[in-house]
């Protein structure tokens, strides 16, 4: 094999990296090349090549060639995964080591190699870094363990740079995480966790130092779980703009990848020009505490709540504010001198839309649920002097908020044959990815139906409650002023409710 073809190599500076990768990973090689291609064209001027994807692994050297030809400021990474360390090459370790020596020599300015195979090939590696800087990678699909002896395992083997990957299953594995890149802040590093629960870490990699992230392309979920897509990537978590000060902010439910409020809020602290990022956090039930933990030590500055957590996060804060403390539930926390304190303006969030179709003092409401929204809307409402009626599918749950409150409560049945001045829809029935669901099979009973489900846009309550004559209140508008709320608690600044808006009515 002729390891010099063209120009000898020249080190790159990897300080001059674009700080976004994005991995390609595609069965043929024109795919790749058309894939790249777009890339390119949106901006991105780093490009990883998973050879080990396709079903040539060689054919990738002309793509190298061609796209390095037509666009000489994109640098390219190229990977040959092994399929023992969870790739797609099934040849030979002496066979791996070829392809990327002549992904290098085609034009490829960086390699990775999985540290399993760096041991073995430790003598040969020098020939490989004549023609590209090296990476060498540990991978854990499994976990997140302790973290100092994989890093000693790498650092042993003489790179340019180093990358540590493992797979987050709680919040504490993402702190494991982010202590450990925040250490390593001098070292030319590339770590994160791989998994929807770690998502965070693959943004917050970068204000910590990590010479660059991972990102999905345009139409292609990506080479890894969890990977997020580059738009996103770049222009609503600006992760390459943010700094070791940026505050961080998030939302804390499970499920939470549907959640729209990153691209509110996010718009929102870019209009305002406050460096601070707000990202989805997966957190289970029985994992409150260890985000506690989490958060505190990364330092978070302040997070929403959502299903499932606004009742149980009570026990995990220092103050709460009353009308939260009476209602039993917060989706609102932040912190202040050192304590978290929390809050609830989904109250204002039902009122505010109500009040302007009519006078609530003399409504005649029927709530639909008894979560953390309900109880906020049953308080809300009973204080606002509404006759109030509590129904749905757990008789006792619901009973239970009806006395705390001093409602009535019906059954769906009986309460279906009653009409009410308004319907409000506190359940979570009807969200996506659950878009035909419907609490009332035939008839809605309300004249003014407001489904506090905002993902879709229109529910099929509201479709129904429409084409029965009725004023219907969509979702987004208690979504939009419980967050306005939500980013004047946090940043005493006035929320840009219309940008914010264009960003709701965007992503649904």
């Amino acid at each position: 094999m002729d390891l010099q073809v063209g120009p000898p190599f020249m080190p790159l500076s990897l300080k001059t990296l674009p700080r976004i990768c994005i991995a390609l990973g595609f069965p043929d090689a024109q795919t790749l090349l058309r894939a790249a291609e777009r890339e390119y064209r949106d901006g991105n001027t780093f490009l990883e090549f998973r050879l080990d994807y396709l079903r040539e692994p060689g054919s990738g050297m002309a793509i190298i060639e061609r796209l390095k030809r037509r666009h000489p400021d994109v640098r390219l990474l190229a990977t040959c995964r092994h399929h023992v360390n969870h790739g797609g090459f099934k040849g030979s370790i002496d066979q791996q080591f070829s392809l990327l020596c002549d992904a290098a020599s085609a034009g490829a300015e960086l390699v990775d190699l999985e540290v399993e195979h760096a041991e073995m090939l430790a003598k040969r590696l020098p020939e490989l870094r004549q023609l590209a800087s090296l990476i060498v990678s540990y991978h854990n699909f499994e976990s997140t363990p302790a973290l100092m002896a994989p890093w000693r395992r790498l650092s042993r083997i003489d790179a340019d740079a180093y990358k540590l990957v493992t797979t987050a299953r709680k919040p504490g594995d993402n702190l494991r995480m982010c202590e450990f890149f925040r250490a390593k802040r001098e070292v030319p590093l590339i770590a994160f966790a791989m998994g929807e629960p770690g998502v965070s870490t693959r943004v917050l990699s970068l204000p910590a130092g990590c010479l660059y992230t991972y990102a999905a392309p345009i139409e292609s979920e990506g080479t890894a779980p969890g990977q997020i897509p580059a738009k996103s990537m770049r222009s609503l978590y600006r992760a390459d703009k943010l700094s070791k000060h940026s505050r961080v902010y998030g939302v804390i439910a499970d499920p939470v990848a549907h959640s729209k409020s990153p691209q509110i809020h996010n718009r929102a602290f870019h209009a305002r020009r406050i460096d601070a990022v707000y990202l989805p956090f997966l957190v289970s039930s029985s994992q409150l505490g260890d985000w506690i933990k989490f958060a505190s030590e990364l330092p978070v500055t302040g997070f929403s709540v959502t299903i499932p957590h606004k009742q149980k996060i009570l026990r995990y804060l220092d103050i709460v504010e009353p009308l939260a403390r009476r209602i039993g539930a917060v989706n609102t926390v932040w912190r202040r001198a050192g304590k978290w304190r929390g809050a609830n303006t989904d109250v204002a969030g039902v009122l505010k839309p109500l009040e302007r179709h009519l006078r609530i003092s003399r409504a005649k409401v029927l709530l639909a649920g008894y979560g953390g929204a309900a109880r906020a809307a049953a308080f809300g409402l009973k204080d606002a002097g509404a006759e109030l009626t509590i129904t749905g599918r757990d008789l006792a749950r619901g009973q239970m908020l009806a006395k705390a409150v001093g409602a009535e409560m019906l059954p769906i049945s009986q309460a279906s044959k009653q009409t009410y001045d308004v319907l409000v829809n506190a359940t979570p029935i009807g969200m996506h990815p659950n878009v035909d669901a419907c609490l009332f099979t035939d008839r809605v009973p309300g004249e003014v139906v407001f489904d506090m489900v905002y993902n879709p846009r229109e529910t099929a309550l509201i479709r129904k409650a429409r084409e029965q004559g009725a004023t219907v209140i969509c979702g987004h508008e208690m979504f939009l002023e419980q967050a306005a709320q939500q980013f004047e608690t946090w940043t005493g600044e006035l929320a840009p409710r219309s940008i914010m808006c264009e960003a709701l009515n965007a992503a649904l």
